[in-house]
């Protein structure tokens, strides 16, 4: 009975993936044994790129020296397509919260766009009154401090300059009535 180590030795490299050996013969008593690393987690494309290990010899040749020759190349393609997974994932990762930010930066803007415009209108309409005389009704209009406590200082003048107008007394001494 023939004892080889052959497979034991395959399970030594420890790689991540399926090994696909074509062994073709050459000419001249040569062999030729093709050693490919394919691993089906990585969805990386770029890992199709990754050529074959190609080794010629004869029988003898290769028996003293294929594991010493396909160990590195294989253990870091192994290493590479692994790698390549990860940074995979993690791009993938990067792109959904990118977009997250992006979805919760465009609700912000939205939402911070309605709020000024509701601002504006209200001031505008306070302007509007205020031409026509109507002091109260423009004071009314002018948005409220807790609404919008990051215009405070415009919005307390705004209806400061309004109830001076509409609580002035009028050249006749009287309150004026609008």
């Amino acid at each position: 009975m023939m004892s080889t180590n052959f497979f034991n030795q395959i399970a030594q490299l420890g790689v991540a993936g399926d090994l696909h050996l074509t062994i073709a013969k050459g000419a001249e008593n040569n062999l030729i044994v093709s050693v490919m690393l394919q691993n089906e987690q990585c969805g990386d494309t770029a890992k199709n790129i990754i050529p074959p290990l190609t080794l010629r010899g004869t029988a003898e040749e290769l028996d003293n020296g294929f594991f010493e020759n396909i160990t590195t190349p294989i253990q870091t393609a192994s290493g590479l397509m692994i790698d390549m997974e990860a940074f995979m994932k993690q791009l993938e990762e990067a792109k959904k919260k990118s977009a997250m930010e992006k979805e919760k930066g465009d609700k912000q803007k939205i939402e911070k766009d309605a709020k000024d415009k509701k601002f504006k209108d209200g001031m505008a309409k306070a302007d509007e009154l205020e031409k026509e005389g109507k002091y109260r009704e423009a004071w009314m209009k002018v948005p409220e401090i807790t609404d919008y406590p990051e215009k405070a200082d415009e919005i307390r003048k705004r209806k400061t300059e309004l109830s001076d107008k509409f609580s002035a007394p009028s050249l006749f001494g009287a309150e004026q009535n609008v």
